[in-house]
């Protein structure tokens, strides 16, 4: 019988209530819109933050290097948090005996965490190394074969491709971590981490770092870590704020939607208080028909907000924001809250209605 009485209310005004959903839709399509970008948008960020290499640098004290009990190690403390890649560093001469550093590394490891580099083409088999912009033009500038001599020792190498990153590695030869070892014997003297997640998992995985290793030097890359803190704190804060100014708005729209449809019914009020029905009688009608109409305007404003928040990933990002059903309770529980609040100045108004002035049309 209630739930009827809520429908044909309804149904008697369809404009009232036509006007109460959209304003209530606007609220939930703008919270959902937000949520889902807020929550999608950090996650996009932090994947393309990795695309930047490493954001943990672990590095043995001066003249040392990382066995490969030490290595295991680090790779043990990261884990599947991150991903840790040695690199051993020499500094070779050419056949015209000029200096050049070389840098053994794992390249499979090191291709996954600097898919940033600009590299003509990775090496793909023993004897080929991957030359920076800067150094080809010393060593092989027309690419092929070249000769390095270190401690007397002279490797025949083959270019496979050159890299480009604007910074030191355009004056490295960087070959495989293997070979480089047969042929200077010299262990890993750094390991370059990227750590995954949130800025406090990265913190939590430096720290435990620092405690594991003493002996070493584990700082972090600041120019990532800081742009990644600032650029995320700043697309937070610029999507927090847009969403409370655009609930907010849509409360006070859902506040005078709601005021206006019980003015006009006061006279149905009236009918009810005069027949013995108690204000909280009233109260729990009003409430429901609030209540039923957020459920409804949520409901269509997360579709709606999902379908926006698409948009804008594509639009910005180049890639679509994911619909996330864990934002649904968050707006369903936010609409009705707001709805039944904007409810409260309209029942303290019914709370002083006259039955026998409004049935006499004063």
């Amino acid at each position: 019988m209630f739930l009827r009485m809520l429908t044909r209310a309804a149904i008697l005004r369809k404009r009232t209530a036509i006007a109460a959903l959209c304003a209530i839709m606007v609220a939930a399509t703008a919270s959902t819109a937000m949520l889902s970008l807020f929550v999608d948008v950090q996650g996009k960020l932090r994947k393309e933050f990795r695309r930047f290499g490493a954001n943990i640098v672990v590095e043995a004290k001066k003249g040392g290097s990382f066995s490969p009990d030490k290595f295991r190690q680090i790779e043990a403390s990261v884990a599947t948090h991150g991903l840790a890649v040695p690199f051993a560093y020499a500094v070779a001469n050419t056949t015209k005996g000029e200096a050049v550093v070389v840098a053994g590394t794992d390249l499979t490891l090191a291709r996954k965490l600097n898919p940033w580099w600009e590299v003509s083409s990775w090496p793909e088999g023993p004897g080929q190394a991957l030359i920076g912009v800067r150094a080809a033009k010393i060593i092989a500038p027309n690419g092929g074969r070249f000769q390095l001599t270190y401690q007397g020792r002279t490797l025949d190498l083959l270019s496979s491709g050159t890299v480009r990153t604007g910074a030191g590695e355009d004056s490295r030869v960087y070959m495989s971590l293997a070979e480089f070892q047969s042929w200077t014997g010299l262990q890993p003297s750094v390991v370059e981490i990227a750590a995954y997640g949130s800025s406090a998992e990265v913190t939590s995985l430096l720290a435990a770092l620092q405690r594991n290793l003493p002996g070493a030097d584990v700082h972090p890359v600041r120019q990532v870590t800081e742009g990644e803190a600032n650029i995320l704190g700043k697309t937070r804060s610029t999507l927090l704020w847009s969403a409370v100014f655009i609930v907010f708005t849509a409360a006070l729209c859902v506040l005078a939607t709601l005021t206006g449809w019980i003015f006009d019914r006061r006279r149905d009020f009236a009918i009810m208080k005069a027949i013995g029905a108690s204000d909280w009688i009233i109260a729990a009608f009003v409430a429901g028909e609030s209540g039923l109409l957020a459920c409804i305007g949520a409901l269509l404003g997360f579709v709606a907000g999902t379908g926006i928040a698409a948009w804008i990933g594509r639009a910005n990002f180049h890639a679509p924001v994911t619909p996330r059903l864990d934002v649904l309770p968050p707006v369903l529980i936010g609409c009705v809250l707001v709805t039944l609040i904007a409810t409260l100045l309209p029942l303290r108004l019914l709370r002083h209605i006259q039955p026998a002035m409004i049935l006499r049309g004063e």
